[in-house]
């Protein structure tokens, strides 16, 4: 991907290291059972960039915030679903996120798009994710960028007292 894709709303870079500490943050201030399987992070925090997650892994909108100072507003992550050279022609998007100070401005969108664009370049073909059943914002912008629904794993996580499908989408990166 372009380092300057831009979009009406932000600018859509790959992460740098120097990302950590305005990744964990939002990381941290998005979590939601609308999305989250694991826990609610507590401190103390680790880093956001681990030896399984490199910034080399992960896309980063910045927007201009209240002070109309360019920061950090979203992040998606893409990476191969497996080691697999049977699989190497599709990559998975692992982690989406929006500062809450930036939703309502395209941001998802424009890092849906961001991914879709950088995997393409990459050499991919296909592109997946999952999503938890109830989240119903996440599932419409998928769908309204070309995803479908390929599979759902029914009553898959028990999330806040009730048992959630994690739904499996995909769509073709082909022309």
């Amino acid at each position: 991907m372009p380092e300057n894709h831009l979009h009406p709303a932000c600018r859509v870079r790959p992460a740098a290291l120097s990302d950590d500490a305005a990744l964990g943050e939002l990381d941290r201030a998005t979590w939601s059972t609308l999305h989250a399987v694991m826990p609610r992070p507590q401190p103390p925090h680790p880093p956001f960039f681990d030896d399984r997650h490199g910034p080399e892994d992960f896309l980063v909108a910045e927007a201009r915030d209240g002070a109309d100072e360019p920061r950090p507003a979203g992040y998606i992550r893409l990476v191969p679903p497996t080691p697999l050279a049977c699989n190497s022609h599709v990559r998975q998007i692992q982690g989406l996120a929006v500062a809450g100070w930036a939703r309502g401005r395209g941001i998802a969108r424009a890092l849906l798009r961001a991914a879709c664009a950088t995997a393409r370049d990459d050499g991919a073909n296909r592109i997946t994710l999952r999503v938890l059943g109830h989240n119903t914002p996440a599932r419409a912008l998928y769908e309204s960028e070309g995803f479908t629904v390929e599979g759902v794993l029914p009553g898959e996580f028990f999330l806040d007292g009730r048992y959630v499908d994690d739904v499996l989408m995909g769509r073709s990166l082909a022309p």
